[in-house]
């Protein structure tokens, strides 16, 4: 798959006559080097600022800079090769980025896994990819004895919560152990304390390892919400590109202090790990790492009593700090912006947003495919613009009809991406990769979008998603849209059903904040904006949709139950 930015020409790109002021259209996508020459970097020009925050215990680039040399020391000395697959299943604590940059610079390829995984999950994200080494949060190690017997890993690393964070990490390990009891008991015996491999590594000198821009970085797998996950290919070059990318767009609208990034969201998933992890490295910024964001209550106490200057979450974590009176307690006036992407923003989200926080959230688009970003509203919105914005530079954004052919402005079709951030391809699976790459080079997203006529994207949902009742096309975005804006809705998902005479019909999952709400209130409400065929055949009241640990929602599963007609 292409990998290298083409030269653009304002005529065929519409979005290059709307950026901002000192926004570049193209960017040296080997400006940065590796991840590794990035973190180096960070170490040496910003030794003394915070690189972390953890259960309240900083960090500073320093400090994390000899901890990532001692993992990579310790690999290195366990006879880890270049290529060789590291897998990290941890939660947001201070040893990831450790073990992260570690891995890095020892040559390793990182392979971030969700420590929410069953048994089976896990065994075959590992046996796919190739991994020797895990790292491991304790809480998760019975995940892995169950699946030690069909994994061959050659060594697993404990980690505990509080590693890294001093006196203040024994007591953050005592609550999760013996107050929370979260660590379920478990036999992994050889097993590798994560303390021990700090103090091993650290006592020997690490061996700079040649990397190229073009070395694999990183395996990250998508798809497991919808089908067997398998490997994106992500290069060294591919990630730093879309840091380079994310600093163009953004850099102009920052002030020139330390940014404080609130990483909320899970580092082993794409967006957090460029969007926070990669891009406040670049810029010598501090992550305020959070465990739990599901803990609704700990995040906003923890929002309540440090300063942050900008946050980048999903339109469900957004909704949910909204509807916590607690929010009220928080001071937004450091914030400079909110960013969102993961999932579609929902009109009524963003709108109450902008109202407690007086920022429009800025809605960006991308995959894990494309490192991820591939499109960004500006900085300077003011407004909820109901787009992802526009390409970010040295970015093609292409609108394909069925058989590959551009559709006319205005008109939908599949959004198709071209760039340096674009992956080189799916790990081991050639058949993959071609299935999902044009002749002339772009990566098809499955998404359907519209190119408007000043050059943003506006999306419509994703191609699998679409309902289709009686030959007309129904997308869930927006009659989820609707369905949020009504004053007596928490949450609501939509989906297909079979049926015998329409083809399909919409059914609504709905999470109620008014308990008198009803089917038939609900669905007059939709009547008003919505044509007869888009309004929700069937409503089903539920207690909670079901989530990815990020918060998308699991559509499949609904579908699942919606087909069965019984409630998600």
């Amino acid at each position: 798959m292409a990998e290298t930015a083409r030269a653009v020409a304002a005529p065929k790109f519409p979005w290059l006559d709307h950026y901002p002021p000192n926004v570049a259209e193209a960017i040296d996508p080997d400006a940065v080097g590796t991840l590794a020459d990035l973190f180096r970097d960070a170490v040496r020009l910003y030794p003394r600022r915070p690189a972390l925050e953890s259960f309240g215990k900083r960090l500073t680039y320093a400090e994390l800079g000899r901890a990532a040399e001692a993992v990579a020391s310790w690999l290195q000395d366990q006879g880890l090769r270049k290529g060789d697959r590291v897998a990290i299943m941890l939660p947001n604590v201070a040893a990831y980025p450790a073990i992260l940059f570690g891995a890095l610079l020892a040559g390793g390829v990182v392979v971030n896994v969700n420590p929410l995984y069953t048994a089976r999950e896990l065994t075959h994200q590992l046996q796919d990819a190739g991994a020797r080494t895990l790292f491991v949060l304790e809480n998760f190690g019975h995940t892995v004895e169950q699946a030690a017997g069909a994994l061959k890993l050659d060594r697993v690393v404990l980690v505990r919560p509080g590693d890294m964070l001093g006196l203040k990490g024994k007591l953050v390990d005592f609550v999760s152990r013996h107050v929370k009891k979260a660590v379920a008991p478990f036999a992994l015996p050889g097993a590798h304390p994560f303390s021990g491999v700090l103090a091993t590594g650290g006592a020997r000198p690490f061996s700079p390892v040649p990397l190229e821009p073009g070395d694999i970085a990183f395996l990250q797998y998508t798809g497991g919400t919808t089908g067997v996950a398998k490997g994106a290919t992500l290069l060294h070059r591919n990630v730093a590109a879309n840091v380079a990318q994310c600093e163009a767009w953004m850099r102009p609208f920052m002030s020139g202090g330390p940014q404080i990034m609130v990483t909320a969201l899970p580092l082993y998933h794409i967006f957090a790990l460029t969007a926070c992890c990669m891009f406040m490295t670049r810029l010598g910024g501090c992550q305020l790492l959070i465990a739990n964001p599901r803990d609704i209550a700990g995040l906003i106490k923890t929002l309540a009593t440090r300063p942050f200057t900008c946050v980048v979450m999903v339109n469900t974590l957004y909704n949910a700090l909204l509807h916590n009176p607690a929010i009220k307690t928080v001071d937004f006036s450091h914030m400079a912006f909110s960013v969102s992407g993961g999932m579609a923003t929902q009109q009524a989200v963003a709108r109450a947003w902008k109202e407690l926080t007086g920022k429009a959230i800025v809605e960006g688009y991308g995959l894990s495919e494309t490192s991820p970003v591939a499109c960004a509203n500006r900085l300077d919105l003011q407004e909820f613009s109901g787009t992802i914005g526009y390409p970010l530079p040295s970015t093609e954004v292409s609108i394909r009809g069925p058989e590959g052919e551009e559709v006319p402005m205005g008109s939908p079709g599949e959004v198709c991406i071209r760039g340096p951030q674009v992956m080189a391809g799916y790990w081991n699976r050639p058949e993959e990769t071609a299935r999902v790459t044009t002749a002339d080079g772009f990566f098809r997203t499955g998404d359907i979008g519209v190119l408007l006529p000043d050059g943003q994207i506006k999306l419509v949902d994703r191609i699998k998603d679409m309902v289709l009742v009686s030959g007309f096309n129904v997308y869930p975005n927006e009659v989820e849209d609707v369905l949020a804006s009504h004053p007596g809705v928490l949450e609501a998902a939509v989906v297909g059903a079979p049926d015998e005479h329409s083809g399909e019909v919409v059914v609504a999952y709905v999470v109620k904040k008014d308990e008198g709400l009803t089917p038939e209130s609900l669905r007059a409400f939709c009547r008003e904006s919505l044509t007869a065929y888009k309004v929700p055949r069937r409503i089903e009241f539920v207690e909670s949709l079901p989530k990815t640990n990020v918060g998308k929602v699991l559509r499949r599963a609904l579908r699942d139950g919606a087909a069965s007609g019984a409630a998600g």
